[in-house]
C-alpha cells in the first residue's frame, strides 16, 4: 500500500522539493508514497492531519504564527496519529530535545535529507526512532544538561511533588479525568493544582503549560 503522506514547510519551494524526491523513491521502487496534502501553518497541518489521517507527516520547525513544537503537541492529541518525522533546518540541542519530547519519532537536518531522508521514513514506519549520529548527540546532550537541572528548578518554582506528578500527566496528554484516575484523586483536585501549576509557571492555558514544562526540562514526553 502507498504511504499516505503529509508535507508540512512554509515555503512552497521545500514542499516541492520534497514533493521530487519522494517521486523519486517511488520510480526506484523502493518506497511509494501518495501525498495526501501540503500545509503551510499549524492550524492548516492539523487540519489536514485530522481530515486526512495520513500515516506520514514530514515536519517542518519553523511554522506560523508560533512553530513547529506546538504542532507537535495539537497533532499529538489526534486519534490515530501517524508518524512525525521532522525535517529541520535548527541543529540547536535544544530544538531536537523539544520536538522528540513533543512527540516527533524522528528528526534530520535539512541538509543532510538526500542522504538520510529514505533510511529514516523506513526506519520510522517501522516502528523505531531515527536520530543520525550527529542529531543523537545533540539530543544527549540536552537530555544529560536537563537531567542535572530539573529537579533544582522544580523545586525554585515551589511545585508540589502531587503537581509534577499532575504535570507529568498533562505532557502526556490526558483529560482532567485520566489524570485523577492515574493519580486516584478527584477531578476538582485535579483542576486545582492545574491552577496553581498554572500560577507558578505563569500560563494561561493547558499548552503553554506543556510547551513551558517541556523548555525547562521539568518533566519528559
Amino acid at each position: 500500500m502507498p504511504i499516505s503522506t503529509l508535507l508540512v514547510d512554509d515555503e512552497q519551494k521545500f514542499r516541492q522539493g520534497l514533493r521530487t524526491l519522494l517521486e523519486f523513491y517511488n520510480q526506484n521502487g523502493s518506497l511509494e508514497f501518495d501525498i495526501v496534502g501540503e500545509a503551510a501553518s499549524v492550524d492548516q497541518a492539523v487540519t489536514l492531519a485530522r481530515q486526512q489521517h495520513p500515516r506520514l507527516i514530514l515536519l517542518d520547525l519553523e511554522l506560523p504564527p508560533d512553530n513547529g513544537i506546538n504542532a507537535l503537541l495539537r497533532l499529538r492529541e489526534l486519534p490515530n496519529l501517524g508518524k512525525v518525522l521532522v525535517l529541520s533546518a535548527h541543529h540547536d540541542d535544544d530544538w531536537i530535545f523539544r520536538a522528540m519530547q513533543a512527540g516527533a519519532v524522528g528528526y534530520v537536518f535539512k541538509d543532510s535529507l538526500a542522504n538520510q531522508l529514505h533510511e529514516a521514513i523506513a526506519t520510522v514506519l517501522n516502528n523505531q526512532i531515527y536520530l543520525a549520529a550527529e542529531v543523537a548527540t545533540h539530543f544527549f546532550r540536552h537530555f544529560q544538561f536537563l537531567a542535572g537541572r530539573s529537579l533544582p528548578i522544580a523545586q525554585s518554582l515551589n511545585l508540589t511533588e502531587r503537581e509534577q506528578e499532575v504535570l507529568h500527566w498533562l505532557v502526556q496528554g490526558d483529560s482532567n479525568e485520566a489524570i485523577a484516575e492515574h493519580l486516584y484523586i478527584t477531578v476538582a483536585t485535579v483542576k486545582a493544582h492545574l491552577t496553581s501549576i498554572f500560577e507558578k509557571l505563569g500560563v494561561n492555558s493547558r499548552t503553554q503549560a506543556i510547551v513551558k514544562a517541556l523548555k525547562l526540562g521539568l518533566v519528559r514526553a
